[in-house]
């Protein structure tokens, strides 16, 4: 939690430089729910409202390390994890018309023992204190054990890198921002069961989901953005039921100038288990994002973000992620 306190602290204070009137936001960061479970779910990163147009065609490359630690004995589950998940996306856009895009995201992952164990140690010694979970599992360099009622339940071992499972989007712009109308947006997606699930890279089950996305200028360096999600998972995971999960996110971009922006976001998501006797799976996550947008040159932009867990919801986030995307526009 300090950590998230020392985060906006930063951004209050680079909030009183200037910005150039009229500069286009860069949207709010294309967070997800990293944690390695809830993932295998359908997820629908933050998105803006406004689409490409007509003719236009987007790829980005979003490269996220994500660090998970958990250390759960219950009477009924047993959780033991301890690893770093590298999750490399190539998402590819293209506007049909001014108000209806397309896109799908190739997603690969890649787990293994990890490096930022100790940089995380360091600065929760700090600050609030080194986590139980890392107290109980030091000295352990991988973990990646879930049992329930004395079946395993997942099982991911150490090196394992594959394909995860590929989603498709769409969006449709309902309204154009205007000077006291905001920009609106309903998305839709399903995902495809391409992964592999003896590695728990995938749940083996198409999902679907529908949200709308908000997007409005305050003032000239000032933007807002909101999304809403409910996903709707088929099947089962590992022989446990899913349940439909909603998501969100509120973020504010600052424009500091027309090719550089500073971000801080706000990130929900409500659990696809229930009933598994551990708040590992049981518990929804609640994280906090800060990062930066930059404008290389036109067509190339490069984003920079953290996301750090917060205490709200206890034992169910990804302990803390870091992920740089490239994307480049094609203009029509």
């Amino acid at each position: 939690m300090r950590q998230t306190i020392r985060f906006f602290s930063i951004l209050a204070l680079l909030c009183g430089l200037p910005c150039s009137a009229g500069a286009e936001g860069f949207g709010p960061f294309p967070v997800r729910n990293f944690q390695a479970l809830d993932q295998l779910v359908l997820g629908m990163p933050g998105e803006r409202a406004a689409v490409l147009h007509k003719g236009e065609f987007d790829v980005r490359m979003e490269v996220a390390n994500t660090a998970s630690i958990a250390r759960d004995s219950e009477e009924q589950a047993e959780v033991t994890m301890k690893f770093e998940t590298v999750r490399t996306g190539l998402f590819l856009r293209y506007g049909l018309t001014d108000r209806f895009e397309i896109g799908a995201e190739i997603p690969t992952l890649h787990r293994y023992g990890g490096f930022m164990d100790g940089p995380i140690k360091g600065v929760e010694s700090l600050t609030t204190g080194v986590s139980p979970p890392r107290k109980a599992l030091e000295g352990t360099p991988y973990a990646f054990t879930i049992s329930n009622g004395g079946r395993t339940l997942f099982r991911g071992s150490e090196g394992a890198a594959g394909l995860g499972d590929i989603s498709f989007y769409g969006k449709y712009q309902l309204l154009k921002e205007t000077s006291t109308v905001p920009a609106l947006s309903l998305r839709v997606a399903v995902k495809a069961p391409t992964g592999d699930t003896g590695e728990v890279f995938g749940s083996g089950h198409p999902d679907a989901g529908l949200g709308v996305a908000v997007e409005k200028r305050l003032a000239s360096s000032w933007i807002v953005y909101a999304n809403v999600n409910g996903i709707f998972p088929t099947g089962k995971i590992a022989g446990l039921g899913l349940q439909p999960v909603v998501n969100g996110l509120v973020a504010v971009e600052y424009l500091w100038t027309d090719n550089f922006s500073i971000t801080a976001q706000f990130d929900y998501y409500s659990p696809p288990f229930h009933g598994t006797g551990t708040r590992v799976l049981d518990k929804g996550v609640t994280e906090s994002v800060l990062g930066v947008s930059y404008r290389i040159f036109p067509g190339l932009l490069w984003q920079l973000y953290g996301v750090e867990n917060l205490d709200f919801i206890t034992g169910s986030a990804a302990d803390f992620t870091l992920s740089t995307v490239l994307t480049y526009r094609f203009r029509s």
